[in-house]
């Protein structure tokens, strides 16, 4: 029988609703379980999180905690650290970097014990390989020699006071402090390298940036994403996106249905990019279009959340009070859903369904030395 193009049109409508409906659902399927210092974590007061297979590294006030069993329990190691609140955690193989108020220190041992490699104090620490980066008040640190000398870089750089690091290849990322509200305050914004951190291209909220305090970024390819807060009267904040290298930015907010505007970690995995909010953990499997939001209703130990990290199977998110983990649904009608896609949209009606703390050191220019 045929059917009038209005009513052809009223389905194909009627499709999209639900579809865009469907994150509600998202609800049902994450249920987080929450550790605190009773499970073994050194303190509640979490600043970063990190894993590696089965083993979860927390950077928290206290030194590091370390998971050997996904998450279940831990046990904590400050030994060597020349201050135990530890901003940043990254590990590769046996290595653990971590940066703290006063050190980038590195560990060898699994985090058993720690050598500090550095005086600046790291809000955020990366490594590839051989070259480790590191968050700096005085720039982006970069040791080429495993951590055993840093040089400091901020050419280019609003700001050089550096709240998150990230690199790809011969581009290098750097979260900066800045404010557009105090004119005592640097812009900020993010500055990207594409010469190994020689010199950097900064980016503001001229260039579409929600705020110029970003907390945290993560590329994937030419696709950049941005955390940043709403610390300022009158700045907007939320996850800003770029998907052509930085020039351009879409900027998703509470209207799109984030927790908070004052992000402080972003993670990307598959097709889910995870934002931590200081209003619980937003989710978005539509390139940040619209979001689901996460809250203690759910499990979580706190809504005001400063790291994200997620795998294949299991997300984990660092609070300022408690470390809260889930398993990620994978196939079934439970399964996180993407994007509609435009063809086959008749499949729609039987649709069923990352400031962490920030470096209060000098901001004095250091020397800066090519390596």
């Amino acid at each position: 029988m045929f059917t009038p193009r209005t009513s052809l049109l009223a389905l194909v409508s009627a499709a999209i609703s639900v579809a865009a409906a469907a994150p509600a659902s998202l609800a049902a399927d994450l249920t987080f379980s929450s550790r605190y210092t009773s499970s073994g974590l050194g303190s509640n007061r979490l600043n970063d999180v990190y894993a590696i297979g089965n083993t979860v590294y927390v950077g928290l006030e206290g030194g590091v905690s370390i998971s050997t069993d996904g998450g279940t329990s831990f046990t904590n190691s400050n030994n060597g650290l020349a201050h135990a609140n530890v901003l940043g955690v990254y590990a590769s193989g046996s290595n653990v970097y971590v940066g703290t108020e006063q050190e980038v220190a590195i560990s060898t041992d699994g985090g058993v014990s720690f050598s500090s490699k550095t005086n600046n104090g790291s809000n955020d620490v990366y490594a590839i390989g051989n070259t480790v980066y590191a968050a700096s008040g005085h720039g982006v640190g970069i040791s080429t020699d495993g951590g055993a000398s840093f040089n400091y870089y901020n050419s280019g750089l609003n700001y050089d006071l550096v709240n998150s690091v990230y690199a790809s290849g011969s581009n290098v990322y750097a979260g900066t402090w800045g404010s557009d509200a105090d004119p005592a305050v640097p812009v900020g914004g993010l500055g990207i390298s594409t010469d190994g951190g020689n010199s950097f291209t900064n980016y503001s909220t001229a260039n579409g940036l929600g705020s110029n305090y970003v907390n945290d970024v993560y590329a994937i390819g030419n696709t950049i994403y941005a955390a940043t807060g709403a610390y300022q009267g009158g700045v907007t904040g939320g996850v800003s996106i770029s998907t052509d290298g930085g020039t351009n930015w879409f900027n998703y907010t509470t209207a799109n249905g984030l927790g908070s505007n004052d992000v402080r970690g972003i993670y990307v995995s598959g097709n889910s990019i995870y934002a931590a909010t200081w209003g619980g953990l937003s989710v978005s499997n539509d390139a940040g279009s619209s979001w689901y939001n996460y809250t203690t209703a759910d499990g979580l130990s706190d809504n005001r959340i400063e790291a994200v990290y997620a795998t294949g199977s299991t997300v984990y998110v660092a609070t300022i009070n408690g470390f809260s983990l889930a398993q990620l649904p994978t196939s079934g009608s439970n399964a996180v859903p993407g994007p509609l896609p435009l063809l086959g949209i008749a499949s729609a009606f039987s649709f069923s369904r990352r400031l962490r703390r920030r470096l209060r050191g000098s901001t004095s220019a250091a020397t800066i030395t090519n390596p």
